[in-house]
């Protein structure tokens, strides 16, 4: 089983990157990783939107849109929500993101 390498990029262009076991949430990586930006304060119960990412639109499609519960959550975002905005504390990693980038907002 491949280990995908996941990147999180900051508003201001630096990148983290990762191997991210596979059923591992993102906002848990990105917290592991020490990503800025990515806070994960409720732990990732979706009770919060501190892990708040866009995907590039090339990955939206394949991510899939967000549920409705995160769509709630989506509308509490600090800065902007975009069309591609996810909580990572609900995309499991696996073998099929490999390359993933996230994209941390700025002000996040």
């Amino acid at each position: 089983m491949t280990v995908p390498l996941i990147t999180w990029r900051d508003a201001d262009g630096r990148e983290i990157s990762a191997n991210v076991a596979s059923g591992t949430n993102l906002m848990r990586a990105a917290c592991d990783a020490g990503v800025q930006g990515i806070h994960g304060d409720c732990g990732g119960a979706l009770a919060c939107a501190t892990c708040h990412v866009a995907t590039d639109p090339a990955w939206a499609e394949r991510l899939g849109p967000p549920g409705p519960l995160e769509d709630e959550m989506l509308e509490m975002v600090d800065g902007e929500r975009t069309p591609t905005s996810r909580l990572s504390c609900q995309i499991l990693a696996h073998e099929d993101l490999e390359g993933l980038i996230l994209i941390v907002p700025p002000g996040a």
